[in-house]
């Protein structure tokens, strides 16, 4: 079926008031979409609403410099990939009446100023978005998603990158339907050909779907790796140590999540010089007790279980790093026992006597049935009335507390090893085109191992799997960042005091409650302890704000390039000196000014000297000696860019750093003029960027600009 026609199709069956779901990031069918907006554009008649999250578009520059160094950058990296019709109507504020876009989450920082995203804005977790967007009225699902490889059986399909939000809702809307419910609704796929088919709850038969439509070979969105800078290799360091063995992890996209990966790498593959780096920078002397007793420095034996709202490419690495290999099974009662040391994936006697030990001494029918699930029975068991059967028509008792009883039922029905195992349970995935790839091209057996989840699955512990989620998150460590974080421990993560929307709270807070309602588990926010806008730089950990993500009483974790503040269950004193702990010094006058002001220090309280330490200085000069030994690298798993591309972005980095100020841009000019005139070495890379040549005055200022940039970057390497 042609997008259009099926538009035809969904108006015929729901009627000209179409409430469209679309999954967050990737999962959108983009061609699908914008065959929706060009009807409802056509016809006034039409009213779309859409309810989705994360609109990606394709980078574009601003300034002149920046369009010449990513256009040929977005050609060879996303390829055909369709934008968004809405997307491009709502940025020239073109959007007729008849269209609304509701987000529940942002491209950060990206909407500031754009009236109708703000206006439009559905704050609400995660979890809580199906049951918001049913209120809202919706009526059409729709998504990419995946076929069969030809080893599958034939008739199923896979929602692939996005079991989140559908594998909520496909419940919800077979149970109206099943009522005979009277509202029409329409579920479509999109076919596309280089979604990665996964599997758990984004299994699903094709007779699911009303319609289907068939990609017309466009590209995934593929957001390449990105530098990792000085600051965030700090901070994930930091975050490494408080990772515990045999426990969970909950990882984000982008630069920190790379260096958490590449730290947790580092402890595993080479931990004698992971503790060196430790020792050497005082992270180790400055936060040994609580590393010693929330995380820890050696590398994991039992390893990590991933229970994360989105499946970043870090997880791939950690699995190939021999890091995320703690197996999780669907039987809280199995899984204790195995997390405690007393049984292993081996199915024997043992097993059932481990069983006993643990206080079961009868199998009732769901007993039996989740055990046959992870493979400690044979599929040909069966189960009646307190009765196995076994495959030649024994009967055994389906009692554990008779050990003559249990031999038997050891000989005769058990399977010979645990299965159905995952390693870790995602709501969505997004990540470079390397990453779609590794994960095709892994085989079934290992791809079933990362298992695509519904959100509400993955983001909280309600309903009646929790004792299971309970047993499979041990030693959960639910890392996420924020923006600012105030004097008593609020973290301000996806607002603005004005109330304008930077992102969107997503399923932070669902996690950070998370983090407080399991046993052991620790909520740790990250943040960059300063920010520079305009050239003026400013503090991050600030005594005050007017908005507010997660409150100051779900405090927990915060983590910076300075080090870690334990906040939870601490006094309000308490929290002010820990954060003062971890904050730049350049900033600590007027926080401690606000503190005493407040009441909330005493009046002849110090700053510690080990804290008047914490400045960008400081901090470069004790990683320099393991930067020049090649550690702790930009780009420690690879990018898209060329080596050409790499030099260009730090020198347009370097460029608009030191033109934020009136001040900086006289100098640079001045530079530029008098010391801008490209050399040999230069002129490749001011080929790359059509400036090989200058055919204006202000093409003749642009390379002189560049080229100086270019050779502070080649001379400082």
């Amino acid at each position: 079926m042609a997008p259009d026609e099926c538009v035809e199709a969904t108006l015929n069956r729901v009627g000209k008031h179409v409430v469209l779901g679309l999954p967050v990031a990737i999962g959108k069918p983009n061609t699908l979409v914008n065959a929706f907006v060009a009807r409802a554009v056509a016809d006034p008649n039409v009213r779309l609403t859409i309810v989705t999250a994360l609109s990606l578009r394709v980078p574009r520059g601003r300034s002149d410099l920046e369009r010449r160094f990513i256009e040929p950058f977005t050609r060879r990296v996303f390829g055909n990939y369709p934008e968004l019709e809405y997307l491009r109507l709502i940025e020239r504020q073109q959007l007729p009446a008849n269209i609304e876009v509701l987000e529940f989450y942002m491209e950060p920082g990206a909407w500031l100023r754009n009236e109708h995203l703000q206006q439009h804005y559905l704050s609400s977790n995660y979890t809580h978005v199906a049951r918001d967007a049913l209120r809202r009225g919706l009526n059409v699902i729709a998504q990419l998603v995946a076929a069969p490889p030809a080893d599958e059986a034939p008739g199923l399909l896979s929602l692939g990158s996005n079991a989140d939000m559908t594998a909520d809702l496909l419940p919800l809307i077979a149970a109206r339907r099943a009522a005979g419910s009277s509202k029409p609704f329409a579920l479509i796929g999109q076919v596309h050909r280089d979604l990665p088919f996964m599997y758990g709850d984004a299994l699903v038969t094709a007779d699911t779907f009303d319609f289907l439509v068939q990609d017309p070979g466009t590209t995934l969105f593929s957001p390449p790796n990105m530098p990792i800078p000085p600051t965030e290799h700090a901070i994930a360091l930091n975050v490494s140590t408080l990772i515990r063995d045999g426990g969970t992890l909950q990882l984000g996209i982008g630069e920190l999540g790379d260096g958490i990966c590449y730290a947790l790498q580092l402890r595993q593959k080479q931990p004698a010089l992971y503790r060196e780096v430790l020792e050497s920078t005082g992270m180790l002397a400055r936060h040994r007790r609580l590393i010693e007793s929330e995380g820890g420095t050696a590398p994991f034996e039992r390893g990590l279980y991933g229970c994360t709202e989105m499946l970043a490419d870090g997880f791939l690495d950690l699995y190939r790093s021999g890091i995320l290999k703690r197996r999780v099974y669907p039987s809280a009662k199995l899984q204790r026992l195995i997390d405690d040391g007393h049984i292993d994936e081996r199915v024997s006697l043992h097993t059932l006597d481990a069983l006993v030990e643990a206080g079961m001494s009868r199998m009732s029918f769901a007993d039996f049935q989740e055990f046959r699930e992870v493979g400690l029975f044979r599929d040909d068991v069966e189960y009646d009335r307190g009765v196995l059967i076994t495959p030649d028509g024994q009967q055994l008792r389906a009692t554990f507390s008779d050990p003559e009883q249990r031999a038997q039922i050891a000989q005769y029905c058990l399977g010979e090893t645990l299965r159905n195992g995952v390693l870790a349970d995602a709501g969505f995935f997004f990540g470079p085109k390397g990453f779609y790839t590794g994960l095709r091209e892994l085989p079934a057996v290992q791809r079933k191992m990362f298992a695509m989840r519904g959100i509400s699955f993955v983001n909280e512990l309600y309903g009646h799997e929790w004792e299971l989620k309970c047993a499979q998150r041990r030693y959960a460590r639910f890392v996420n960042t924020t923006m600012m974080v105030t004097g008593l421990g609020a973290a301000v993560s996806d607002g603005l005091s004005d109330g304008r929307v930077v992102s969107g709270v997503g399923g932070q807070y669902n996690f950070v409650a998370m983090a407080h309602a399991l046993p052991e588990a620790r909520s740790i926010l990250c943040l960059r302890s300063t920010r520079t806008a305009d050239g003026v730089t400013s503090s991050n950990i600030v005594w005050s704000y007017g908005h507010c993500t997660v409150p100051r009483h779900l405090r927990d974790i915060v983590v910076t390039e300075y080090g870690i503040a334990d906040l939870r269950g601490r006094t309000d004193r308490e929290i002010v000196e820990a954060l003062v702990g971890i904050m730049d010094a350049r900033f600590h006058g007027a926080f401690v000014a606000d503190a005493h002001r407040a009441g909330k220090l005493p009046k002849d309280w110090r700053i510690p000297d080990a804290a008047r330490a914490n400045t960008p200085q400081q901090l470069a000069k004790k990683f320099a000696p393991w930067r020049e030994q090649g550690l702790f690298a930009e780009l420690p798993f690879g990018t898209d860019f060329t080596a050409d591309e790499l030099v260009l972005s730090k020198a347009l980095r370097s460029l608009q750093a030191s033109t934020q100020s009136w001040p900086g841009r006289m100098r640079t000019l001045l530079d530029a003029l008098l010391n801008g005139a490209p050399t040999p070495a230069i002129q490749p890379h001011l080929a790359r960027m059509g400036l090989a040549q200058a055919d204006s005055l202000s093409q003749a200022l642009q390379r002189r600009l560049l080229a100086t940039a270019l050779r502070k970057v080649l001379q400082t390497g």
